[in-house]
């Protein structure tokens, strides 16, 4: 068993203060019976996200930073790629932005809550537009379209997670093969202002789709490398962490330690194989059980770094 805890210490301010008072038992008891691994460095610059990449290189999904293909390996799944190949692909995510007087914030994507009807009403109106410019639109969640299109190719796109809650100008893209998709936006922007289901949801109270972000694109190695033991993702501190929800965030962690950490513990003591990966956006850690004399464990649970101590350093 490999557990990823993201967002385990995000970078806002108020969460980053709330870790001073951190209560995890369970954690601490943890982080005196596993070993530590050689770190994982990341950056809050980069165009994806360190867990991402912990997530991607799991599944030997490797490229550059802003070229992990997500979307190319979602239409291998679907078979799309027999007809187009595998370069070009790239998710396009509706969504709601605000304009500021300073800055452009976009709305977590996943609180709009599409519908599938909504969401195939809006990929049908939308459809005819992207194919203008070379782009053909697929169907694939609730909240998400796969695009093909030559535009996409070798075009490093940012995370949705680094926009999710947070302002857009310094993550669009800006390349010459960019410019196209600007027009575009404006076009959606104007396209989606009138159309009916953004109609419906205002009725309803609920935020209007204005606009799509692109993420996801890069191409396949054509040699994925393989892995033996998934990662099993836990993001139930993301919420929180993205709004700098320093009370929703501690709350979570909280629940975290009693439940999924506690289960974890158990599984250690019982001499169980696992790993735990603690990331934040500098630094992810991984943990691991180790057969150590017995003298080194007494010493160990004397010298470990307590939690709070831990992920200060993420």
């Amino acid at each position: 068993m490999h557990l990823l805890i993201s967002h385990a210490a995000p970078t806002g301010l108020q969460c980053q203060a709330a870790i001073a008072g951190l209560e995890l038992p369970h954690l601490n008891d943890l982080l005196g019976l596993l070993s530590p691994a050689p770190p994982l460095m990341g950056s809050p610059d980069t165009l994806t996200p360190l867990a991402e990449r912990l997530r991607a290189n799991n599944l030997g999904l490797l490229g550059p930073d802003g070229l992990v293909p997500w979307a190319a390996t979602d239409a291998q799944h679907l078979g799309l790629t027999k007809t187009h190949g595998d370069a070009g692909w790239a998710w396009i995510t509706p969504c709601h932005l605000n304009v500021h007087s300073n800055r452009v914030q976009m709305d977590d994507p996943q609180d709009l809550k599409i519908s599938a009807q909504d969401c195939e009403a809006l990929r049908a109106a939308m459809k005819r537009y992207f194919e203008q410019d070379g782009i053909t639109l697929h169907p694939l969640t609730n909240g998400t379209w796969l695009a093909f299109g030559e535009m996409f190719k070798d075009l490093p796109t940012a995370s949705l997670e680094r926009v999710a809650g947070a302002s857009i100008d310094a993550w669009l893209p800006r390349q010459e093969n960019a410019r196209l998709l600007r027009r575009l936006q404006n076009e959606m922007q104007m396209l989606l202002y009138t159309h009916a289901v953004n109609d419906a949801r205002s009725a309803r109270g609920l935020p209007t789709v204005n606009a799509f972000w692109v993420s996801g694109t890069g191409t396949p190695a054509t040699s994925p490398l393989i892995t033996t033991e998934r990662l099993e993702n836990v993001d139930v501190l993301r919420h929180a962490a993205l709004c700098d929800d320093a009370h929703g965030w501690t709350r979570a962690w909280q629940i975290l330690d009693s439940s999924v950490l506690a289960d974890l513990l158990v599984r250690v003591k019982a001499g169980k194989s696992v790993q735990l990966t603690l990331c934040g956006e500098r630094m992810a850690v991984t943990l691991e059980l180790k057969e150590r004399p017995w003298w080194e464990r007494i010493q160990r649970r004397f010298s470990t770094a307590s939690p709070q101590q831990l992920l200060q350093t993420l």
